[in-house]
């Protein structure tokens, strides 16, 4: 089972932060795993009102596909460098799409 089918819908913030305990039990690794992307600087805890490191279901994705990397033989440190990659991509590929419908519903350009 992935993290999104474990998880959901992971995007939206308005749900509870996990523990980093149970954060680390919904992705199937440990809690150290965890603290090494946080020193990575890939995914930075939440915290909660007595100091305890708190992750949002965005943060567990992101964990999630970090430790289907690292699981693979990918260092850690490439494995963050990695997910940052795709999401910039991920966010390009979203932009491009957006200036090409804008493109298209305003109709052929006067330049052709």
């Amino acid at each position: 089972m992935t993290a999104d089918e474990s998880l959901g819908r992971l995007d939206d913030d308005d749900y509870p932060a996990y523990t980093m305990g149970r954060a680390a039990e919904l992705i199937g690794t440990t809690p150290g795993f965890l603290r090494a992307l946080g020193e990575a600087r890939l995914i930075t805890p939440l915290r909660s009102g007595g100091g305890h490191r708190r992750y949002s279901r965005y943060q567990l994705r992101i964990a999630a596909r970090a430790r289907e990397l690292v699981d693979q033989g990918t260092p850690i440190e490439a494995a963050c460098r990695i997910i940052i990659l795709e999401d910039q991509l991920e966010e390009a590929q979203r932009i491009n799409a957006e200036y090409r419908r804008a493109g298209a519903s305003l109709g052929p350009s006067a330049d052709a």
